[in-house]
């Protein structure tokens, strides 16, 4: 096993119950809550700015008295 940080909860129930996968590799892990196998993989950093960067909905895309929404 490499010296890598380990998922803390499984990502489909949240138990705690993990434990790393022989059949799937580097960075496989087990549940045993839940009996799902799932694989963690690190995709790369993000651009210097690029956490708060995504884009508000424009007025026009907010719901309207027609659409249910308040007027």
């Amino acid at each position: 096993m490499s010296e890598r940080a380990a998922p803390f909860y499984c990502p489909y129930c949240g138990d705690e119950d993990l434990r790393p996968s022989e059949e799937g590799g580097g960075g496989s892990w087990e549940c045993r809550a839940c009996s799902r196998a799932f694989r963690l993989k690190f995709l790369g950093l993000l651009a210097p700015g690029a956490a708060g960067s995504t884009p508000s909905p424009s007025p026009s895309a907010a719901p309207s008295a027609s659409d249910g929404g308040t007027p």
